[in-house]
């Protein structure tokens, strides 16, 4: 049987530009989008409207028809909330992709897209002309975009460069939309990380936008001394990429909606984040759990003052309750977990914002959702037979109506038949004091699969545990199917998405690789 959220809100059925700019009350003058860098470089919620209807009109003026993708190639900067947003001005469609893929990746999401316009940060311009060139893809199309003015390169304009004048873009009015056209335009083509496979493209209205940004806020609010029209003003740090549905959400439309400043990182870097905690003050953080990890057991951390930081908001992977409480307990803050996809927006479970809870729970269904739990024998298709978008999520369901995230189906391990989750042995390693960061996955053998770990040990540590050390440390607190019998391999660093995901494709190809030297150490001992 469906759960149905415990809370009804009313949801606008607009586009976003008129969900996020009244009529009746002029733009703020408040700095929103600042650089973290350089402060002077940022933009009010004014400008970026004013951005905005240059970009729609400018793209209409080319030629570009309503839904149209319009591709951004790009780390984060002020000017990518302008990319996003114009797609409700003109209809266009947004679609980021990961500064970080290489040409025949960029290759496969423009093909998939068929996208009409490309946006290029400058550094990334060498890939994306030999993609562009690989599929023949007209160079006139693209356009450098950067938060400052860049003159031509390698033939390429900047993208000012078919911007109408402010005065023209003034008079330009945007597409209001009714109820219907919020639920089946496009404002956003966001590209789910997934874990195996290629990145499958995932359409996101205008209404979907709208209606998880007014859950977030409500859930944000709920339990908080404050009500919603005494809010006191928070400071964000947006490390999370742009390209990604979590970043979007929160760094460009929620901190419009709620006028909280939010000071862009173009790329996520441990030292510098810190940096900025403390020099920008900032009070409330999302994240995922490989930063809490680096919170909890990283020695620079010490040497900055992090003493603003009130909230951290966590998801994209299972968090154990140990390190929340762990984090908490370390800088005085409360740690909420949420959980969702790239499939339903971005988020659907929330804990309440006020809420200081210690149970590594993922909270309660957000406003006007509905959530099925499902037998592990459901079949194998997408949506089941009444509607509800199967996740591969495992969780469990208490009676106040909170959800916990266990693991991911596709992730677990079967251990002679039993099911052994990655997750759960990641938190328990993430324990041992010598541990910085962990990783589970299966190590494939003929007919059976073993737990395998690779371990990224503390620098002040190394040397002090060995590989075997940390095996015997787990096998005396778990059950022997979940003890690690496919080794610890010790290694420099854990691989991540930048939004913060384990990369767990790349784990199963360390294990491939290491399968065989496995097998033949077995038979030796199996000799001695």
């Amino acid at each position: 049987m469906p759960s149905q959220s415990p809370f009804q809100i009313d949801i606008p059925a607009t586009d976003l530009l008129s969900y996020l700019f009244s009529s009746s009350e002029p733009p703020s003058d408040k700095p929103i989008w600042i650089d973290a860098d350089d402060t002077r470089n940022s933009l009010s919620p004014r400008q970026l409207l004013q951005w905005a209807k240059r970009l729609g009109s400018g793209l209409q003026e080319m030629g570009l028809k309503r839904q149209d993708v319009v591709m951004m190639y790009s780390t984060n900067h002020i000017y990518v909330p302008v990319a996003y947003l114009r797609s409700a001005g003109c209809g266009c469609i947004y679609s980021g992709y990961n500064p970080g893929y290489g040409v025949e990746e960029v290759v496969y999401q423009i093909k998939n897209t068929e996208c009409k316009v490309i946006l290029d940060e400058p550094p990334l311009l060498e890939t994306l002309l030999e993609a562009a060139n690989k599929m023949s893809f007209p160079t006139d199309s693209v356009f450098l975009f950067s938060d400052k003015e860049t003159g031509p390169l390698n033939g390429i304009k900047d993208w000012r460069s078919f911007l109408p004048s402010i005065a023209q873009a003034e008079a330009w009015k945007w597409h209001h939309m009714d109820a219907n056209d919020s639920h089946t335009m496009i404002a956003a083509l966001n590209y789910s990380s997934g874990t195996t496979g290629l990145p499958q493209g995932v359409m996101i209205s205008h209404q979907n936008v709208i209606a998880n940004v007014s859950q977030r806020i409500f859930m944000r609010d709920l339990e908080q001394p404050y009500t919603p029209s005494s809010r006191p003003e928070e400071r964000w740090l947006g490390f999370l990429p742009l390209y990604h549905a979590y970043g979007q959400l929160w760094s460009i439309v929620a901190a419009a909606r709620t006028l909280s400043p939010c000071y862009f990182m173009r790329a996520f870097n441990y030292a510098k984040f810190l940096e900025n905690i403390q020099k920008h003050r900032i009070t409330y953080i999302q994240t995922a759990p490989p930063v809490l990890v680096m919170l909890a057991k990283r020695p620079e951390t010490k040497d900055y003052n992090l003493s603003s930081l009130r909230n951290i908001l966590c998801g994209t992977a299972p968090l154990s309750k140990e390190l929340q409480n762990e984090v908490s307990a370390k800088f005085n803050l409360k740690v909420l977990q949420t959980w969702g996809m790239t499939e339903v927006t971005c988020s659907c479970l929330h804990v309440p914002g006020g809420r200081d809870d210690r149970s590594g729970s993922v909270g309660y269904i957000d406003p006007n959702a509905s959530i099925k739990l499902i037998d592990d024998d459901a079949t194998q298709e997408t949506f089941d037979e009444e509607g509800f978008l199967k996740t591969g999520d495992i969780a469990v369901k208490g009676e106040e109506g909170r959800y916990w995230i266990v693991d991911r189906k596709k992730e677990l391990i079967k251990v002679k038949g039993f099911q052994v989750a990655p997750a759960e042995l990641e938190a328990l390693l993430l324990e041992h004091e010598h541990v910085a960061d962990a990783a589970v996955c299966a190590l494939q053998l003929e007919h059976e699969e073993l737990p395998r770990a690779y371990v990224t040990v503390k620098s002040e540590h190394k040397g002090a545990s060995s590989e075997r050390d940390i095996e015997k440390w787990i096998a005396v607190r778990v059950a022997k199917h979940k003890q690690l019998s496919g080794g610890v391999v010790f290694i420099d660093e854990v691989p991540k998405s930048p939004s913060g995901k384990i990369q767990r494709k790349v784990l199963r190809e360390w294990a491939k690789q290491d399968a065989e030297k496995f097998k033949d150490r077995q038979e030796l001992r199996a000799k001695l």
